[in-house]
């Protein structure tokens, strides 16, 4: 036909405008899809007139999109060629894309917070910060439970846009990336609001992911914030490691700036634990601190009153028993916070015997979560160890890290008696005083030994000297011999712990490592 030998095939002039600019070849894969690579077809290429290139050209066009997602632009590929120009084809932005993704992952990532095929919207955040993300369905449906109920559900939305305004625009996009790309991008400040988010969603891997950041940056500093955060989202595990570093770190959770933050609740569970390694005096004022900040939240005056009714229960997990008089006397007995009659009691403990009941728990806290343990260092029992005045001394070191609670003492062998005794353990190398106590216990006759504990554990070094020294007010009592020097503890699936003991220097009372008094060190690990 005349006019097949008038009008050039458009794959022809495809080749020719590749071969006279190189720089337009990005046309030519797109040309082949659409009208097969063999140009010597005369019969196919010869039927495709300028009307078939308009067809195209409208084709490309009804297909324009707008894109506003990340990734590199592709505005400048697959661009129109000199001969695509001939015939008036104009080829969108992102036009054939997909021929630069080689995987499903690329494909997937390039479509994250993209209008590309986008078939819902999410209205995300409030206000100034809310912002409208585009999505697929598809995707969404993939990657959770909660987005294919709500799109493929019974109670599907038939809406093409969807409100989020619980949820922080930057964790709903931390959400998208993940379920698009399998990539995590969290911080210290979204971390929180995409855990919200993944657990809102049910998308478990995210979940993980950001309690494992939570993990790796758990400090004294934001313990107290990120334990409330686990109750909140109902997280034991992160709760439990946060509990552990409060306990490991006491004095620095409870100075951290963002304590006083915390709510009652979290503060309740952390007074209640018999592992806090802290004075009794200084969580007192911890709590006072909190007090203070709460009364200032209910925009009431910063009264005892008001600082008492804040704290409800929570007072109550004070030990004050556990102070010195002279730390109740300058802290707790002024702050206006206990009531005249628990002060009055609380004096009277402190300086009379028998002690009043007071409302108060006296039990020390153990500075550890492990089981009590002891090491006994004789294998005998003998009768009638006098005391004149000088302090029963022992010297002792371990092989590993533990705690000192207290000692078991031998009482009288008269019958019942009640001792005047007070406890210390020197640190011998500085020769200082690491923990005392002055206090009573009473005793049956019998040769057993007694507990007599401080007020709060004392932590111990491994390899250092210590010495444990006892100076006991009271009838003659019994006594242990043939001591041992190494005594090795099993720890109860904790490892094991050796004592080696030697003879204390200097005034001693006659205790020794073969014989003498401080039978037992009750100890933690």
């Amino acid at each position: 036909m005349k006019m097949a030998n008038e009008v050039n095939s458009p794959a022809a002039n495809v080749t020719r405008a590749n071969e006279e600019d190189s720089t337009t070849n990005r046309l030519v894969p797109a040309a082949n899809a659409h009208f097969g690579s063999q140009q010597g077809n005369s019969q196919r290429t010869s039927g495709i007139h300028r009307n078939d290139w308009e067809m195209l050209s409208l084709d490309v066009s009804m297909r324009q999109v707008n894109v506003s997602g990340e990734g590199p632009s592709q505005s400048s590929l697959y661009c129109q060629s000199d001969a695509a120009n001939d015939f008036g084809v104009k080829f969108p932005p992102n036009y054939n894309w997909q021929a630069t993704k080689t995987s499903v992952k690329e494909r997937f990532s390039f479509m994250f917070n993209n209008e590309i095929l986008a078939d819902v919207h999410f209205i995300v955040g409030r206000g100034e910060a809310q912002e409208r993300i585009p999505a697929h369905k598809f995707v969404l449906s993939v990657g959770s439970a909660v987005f294919d109920a709500m799109f493929n559900g019974t109670l599907a939305t038939k809406g093409d846009e969807i409100d989020l305004p619980d949820i922080e625009p930057a964790a709903f996009l931390s959400l998208l990336r993940f379920l698009y790309s399998d990539e995590v991008q969290i911080g210290p400040e979204t971390v929180m609001t995409t855990l919200y988010t993944a657990k809102k969603y049910v998308v478990p891997a995210l979940e993980k992911a950001c309690v494992d950041f939570l993990e790796r940056n758990l400090c004294s500093e934001n313990a107290f914030l990120l334990l409330t955060q686990a109750r909140l989202f109902d997280e034991p595990q992160l709760a439990n490691l946060c509990l552990d570093n409060i306990d490991k770190n006491t004095n620095e959770a409870f100075s951290a700036d963002g304590f006083p933050d915390v709510d009652l609740s979290t503060l309740t569970a952390v007074l209640e634990r018999d592992t806090l390694r802290i004075k009794e005096s200084k969580l007192f004022q911890a709590i006072q601190r909190w007090a203070e900040a709460e009364c200032l939240r209910r925009h009431i005056p910063v009264t005892g009153e008001n600082q008492r009714a804040a704290l409800g229960s929570a007072l109550s997990l004070v030990r004050f028993p556990l102070m010195t008089v002279e730390e109740f006397a300058s802290g707790p007995a002024q702050s206006g916070i206990l009531t005249d009659r628990e002060t009055v009691q609380l004096f009277l403990y402190f300086t009379v015997n028998p002690k009043p009941s007071v409302g108060f728990l006296d039990v020390p806290r153990s500075c550890m979560s492990g089981k009590e343990l002891t090491v006994t260092r004789f294998a005998q029992v003998e009768s009638r160890w006098g005391y004149s005045g000088a302090s029963d001394r022992i010297r002792f070191m371990t092989d590993r890290r533990i705690f000192i609670a207290g000692f078991g003492l031998y009482g009288s062998i008269h019958g019942p008696a009640e001792y005047d005794v007070s406890l210390q353990l020197i640190q011998n190398t500085s020769n200082c005083v690491l923990g005392s106590n002055h206090t009573t216990f009473s005793c049956d006759g019998t040769n057993y030994t007694f507990r007599v504990m401080f007020k709060n554990a004392i932590e111990i070094q491994p390899n250092v000297s210590y010495t444990a020294s006892a100076t006991i007010k009271g009838p003659d009592s019994h006594y242990g011999t043939k001591g041992q020097r190494k005594v090795t503890v099993d720890c109860h699936g904790d490892g094991k712990v050796t004592f080696q003991f030697q003879y204390a220097a200097g005034n001693n009372n006659g205790t020794s490592v073969e014989d003498g008094q401080i039978p037992e060190i009750i100890f933690y690990t």
